[in-house]
């Protein structure tokens, strides 16, 4: 199945990814469950190499969203990417994807598609913030494990308690009397 277009109202925070900038970060939404990745026998031979169990792992972003769970580290993601968005992240941090939920990372992975660790690395949006929305991520997916919507912004928001309910119904401050 592809990633759920509704990930953020069906999940919950379990994460917050943080960029090294201080600055930047993206959420992990889940609990996941078991998708692609976990039928996918390169991913599953891989994993089995490094002696790591394949378990629900979840969606990394909001606005520009990776179901890990679905991802099978082809790297279309990557290399369709304009802005370099995405980083396999084991290239910068060869951890279990486990623990990348609250971690900080630098975004210094590799951006090129054969770049891989092996087939248990994932495509982390780790550069979400430089997303220009063009969807070219979304188009060449194999399982469709991205999903890219601006509107999802509100859902970060509220995550990060910087949602302001005024600013999002589009209502213009009163005019100042002189």
């Amino acid at each position: 199945m592809p990633i759920d277009p509704d990930f953020p109202r069906n999940n919950q925070v379990i994460g917050k990814h943080m960029h090294s900038d201080g600055e930047h970060y993206h959420f992990v939404w889940g609990p996941g469950k078991l998708q692609e990745a976990a039928e996918n026998e390169e991913v599953k031979s891989a994993y089995s190499a490094k002696g790591e169990e394949i378990v629900p792992l979840g969606v990394h972003g909001t606005m520009v969203a990776v179901d890990w769970d679905s991802c099978v580290a082809d790297g279309a993601c990557i290399e369709a990417c304009p802005v370099q968005v995405f980083q396999w992240y084991r290239t910068e941090q060869d951890v279990p994807a486990t623990e990348v939920a609250n971690i900080t990372s630098a975004g210094t992975g590799s951006t090129v598609k054969e770049e891989r660790k092996d087939y248990t690395d994932k495509a982390d949006p780790i550069r979400e913030h430089d997303c220009i929305w063009c969807m070219a991520c979304v188009s060449v997916c194999p399982p469709q494990a991205v999903k890219v919507d601006q509107s999802s912004l509100e859902f970060h928001e509220k995550a990060s308690g910087t949602f302001n309910e005024e600013l999002s119904k589009g209502s213009a401050p009163p005019p100042h009397a002189h």
